[in-house]
C-alpha cells in the first residue's frame, strides 16, 4: 500500500507521514461510526468493543515484549499506552454491561 502511494505521488512519502495520516483517517472514521449508533445497539457493541479490546491487550503485550528484546524506547512505551487504554476500556465496558444488565432484574420489595 505505501508502495502504491509512493508512487502515485512520484516522490518518497516518509513512512512516519504515511502512518500518521492512517491514525488521524482512522480517528476521524471511528468518532462518526461510534456516535451515528442508536441506542438500542449500544449493549451488543460494547460486547463486540470488549472482544476486540481483549485482541489489541495481546497485540500490546506483544509491542511491549518486542521492545524489550531489541531496545526500541518507543515500542515499548506504545505497547504500555495501548495496554492502559485496552485495560481502561475493557473494565469499563463490563461496568456498563453490568450497570445494564441491572435494569433487567427484578426488584426487592
Amino acid at each position: 500500500m505505501s508502495a502504491m502511494l509512493i508512487m502515485a505521488a512520484g516522490t518518497a512519502v516518509s513512512p512516519v507521514v504515511f502512518q500518521l495520516t492512517i491514525f488521524v483517517l482512522a480517528v476521524f472514521v471511528g468518532y462518526y461510526v461510534v456516535w451515528s449508533v442508536t441506542s438500542a445497539l449500544h449493549t451488543p457493541l460494547m460486547a463486540v468493543t470488549n472482544a476486540i479490546s481483549s485482541v489489541i491487550i495481546v497485540g500490546a503485550l506483544i509491542a511491549v515484549a518486542a521492545g524489550f528484546g531489541s531496545g526500541e524506547g518507543i515500542s515499548t512505551w506504545a505497547g504500555v499506552a495501548a495496554v492502559a487504554f485496552c485495560a481502561v476500556n475493557i473494565f469499563g465496558g463490563f461496568l456498563v454491561t453490568r450497570r445494564m444488565l441491572a435494569m433487567y432484574r427484578r426488584k426487592k420489595r
